[in-house]
């Protein structure tokens, strides 16, 4: 049996004073600002078929990074975490090293799109940072805007051992159905066989009361024949997608989009792109 896997969702624990989570009180994300924590989750992915997840950090601290791999270990729908290291430190290596040999311990994230500077991830100090996550074949996730994904070529030529993946398409705007500021960016990031990309995201991305499938599926198709199936992993973005859609709404509306595929391309989507990527050894 082929494991059905949601490459991205987050946790956050709103009780923690220790975690940043400022950002869920701007307005328009009062749907969100609750504590989510597994056992909620637990009912979504049984619903829809899921049996195992990839949890993504959400906080620049390796604090949470300690949460999440404790969450891991006491739950075992989750098959790893994405968690958080530095990359602009000196003792960064150290930092890494920390958590490299913890077998939930999948891979590295940055806010990046978050930095108010918009070529932080081509800053000398960060691509020092991305090397030694090269060296310790550590997966990053490249979470960008459509304004940063320029960069993606840079670091595909400057890191072709780094296995990297596209968060969220690198966010197009879709709401806006926009093509001319992402897709010959997206095309030229999958022209490096060490990136992929996650169809995750896309609902937030759309008019959050009205999107509908037919609004995502132009950029899923662009993505698909771009990095095919076999580089292209499906995420939930859960809890962040509750403010347009259920989890289950999110999971539909990809395999709606994307049913006419043959089984092994739908297979790669649901699971085995993942497990690859992150080395989830399922």
């Amino acid at each position: 049996m082929v494991l059905k896997i949601d490459a991205h969702h987050h946790f956050w624990d709103l009780t923690r004073p220790e975690f940043d989570y400022d950002w869920l009180s701007a307005p328009g994300h009062e749907a969100i600002c609750q504590t989510y924590l597994p056992a909620t989750l637990a009912g979504h992915i049984e619903a829809v078929g899921v049996d195992k997840t990839v949890l993504v950090q959400t906080q620049h601290t390796l604090l949470e990074n300690d949460w999440a791999l404790e969450l891991a270990s006491q739950t075992d729908y989750i098959a790893g975490v994405v968690g958080w290291v530095d990359l602009t430190a000196a003792d960064i290596e150290d930092q890494l090293l920390q958590y490299k040999d913890q077998k939930k311990f999948v891979g590295i994230r940055h806010i990046t799109q978050d930095e108010p500077d918009d070529n932080f991830i081509i800053r000398e100090d960060v691509l020092g940072g991305l090397k030694v996550l090269e060296k310790h074949h550590v997966p990053f996730d490249l979470l960008f805007y459509v304004k940063h994904l320029h960069h993606a070529q840079q670091l595909g030529q400057q890191f072709p051992e780094l296995p990297m993946v596209i968060d969220h398409l690198a966010k197009p705007e879709i709401k806006h159905q926009r093509f001319d500021n992402w897709e010959a960016h997206i095309k030229s990031a999958a022209k490096f066989p060490n990136i992929m990309c996650k169809l995750s995201g896309m609902v937030t991305e759309a008019d959050w009361a009205n999107w509908n499938p037919a609004d995502l599926k132009p950029y899923i198709e662009v993505t698909l024949e771009a990095f095919g199936p076999e580089r292209c992993m499906f995420g939930s973005d859960w809890p962040v997608c509750e403010l347009a859609a259920s989890y289950q709404d999110v999971h539909n509306a990809l395999s709606e989009t994307i049913g006419n595929l043959g089984k092994s391309e739908l297979e790669n989507i649901f699971g085995e792109t993942a497990n690859r990527f992150y080395r989830l050894g399922l």
